[in-house]
């Protein structure tokens, strides 16, 4: 797929997907909105410049993975995917119906092009990432195996062991990243199970460690970058995000991590993602 390095394009793109969640989400009537707006750049930056890929041949051997580990942030892989060329937009409008092919979980044996692995209960996704990356090695492929995990996510265990493993075998085709909005369902991640010093925490289990602004496209770039980059070790992006991002009204709120819009409220949310993707690009044009 060609890459795209106009900030000022990938910023449109994001926002487009960011509309894409909020219709989805309120014809679905349930699901995760507050992550799944807030990772709409990383997720851009990813789909539009960093990785390898081809959606209209959505299996070809040679194509880079991405595992969502952070399953339930569902709608804004949807959207990207959708928004790329995999399948009709139309689509994303049976999310969580009987019989749909986007479920609230991606899953697999659904058949949805751009699906690499089912996921359910959060902390496996490293797992399975440390499992193909190291086949990868094996076949002397150059694939690279992309790991996108939550903030709160990390307090599950597996996480760690994945994360040991993955520094044992050198895995340098592995490339984490972590959306570090400092949220969970239940509060910050702070009171729930506190995280930090999260930057030495990866340290020290042997990964080389990246932090990035996760609203700022060239900074998110820079990230991707450096870890492509990098060798003798998995790299982890400690992607800085806003939960809700776009949605002036519910941003940094963790109740929206669970809660979708209405119907009135989703014509006001795509009234304040058209407001905020404006603001965004001016800033973007009086910075050249």
């Amino acid at each position: 797929m060609t890459k795209i390095t106009d900030s000022r394009l990938l910023l449109e793109l994001s926002y487009n997907i960011r509309a894409l969640i909020v219709k989805m989400l309120s014809t679905a009537g349930s699901g995760h909105t507050g992550g799944s707006l807030g990772l709409a750049d990383v997720f851009t930056a990813l789909y539009f410049n960093e990785l390898n890929h081809n959606p209209q041949k959505p299996l070809w051997p040679d194509r880079d993975r991405v595992i969502l580990s952070i399953g339930h942030v569902a709608p804004v892989l949807y959207a990207t995917l959708a928004e790329a060329g995999y399948f009709d937009k139309s689509e994303l409008f049976t999310l969580r119906k009987i019989g749909s092919r986007l479920q609230g979980h991606p899953g697999r044996d659904t058949g949805l092009p751009g699906i690499e692995t089912s996921s359910g209960s959060l902390g496996q996704g490293l797992s399975i990432a440390v499992g193909m990356a190291i086949a990868a090695k094996k076949d002397n492929s150059g694939i690279r195996i992309f790991s996108i995990h939550g903030d709160g996510e990390l307090q599950e265990g597996q996480i760690w062991e994945a994360a040991m493993a993955a520094a044992h075998h050198k895995l340098d085709n592995i490339t984490a990243v972590v959306d570090v909005n400092g949220l969970q369902i239940d509060g910050p991640t702070t009171k729930v199970m506190n995280l930090e010093p999260l930057g030495l925490k990866w340290e020290a289990f042997g990964w080389n460690v990246i932090g990035c602004n996760g609203h700022d496209f060239s900074d998110i770039l820079r990230a991707f970058r450096e870890a492509r980059e990098f060798r003798g070790k998995p790299s982890v992006i400690l992607a800085s995000t806003v939960m809700g991002k776009g949605v002036k009204s519910i941003e940094n709120n963790h109740g929206w991590h669970g809660r979708v819009p209405s119907s009135t409220e989703a014509v006001e949310f795509l009234c304040q993602i058209d407001e905020s993707y404006r603001i965004e690009l001016s800033k973007s044009e009086l910075s050249k």
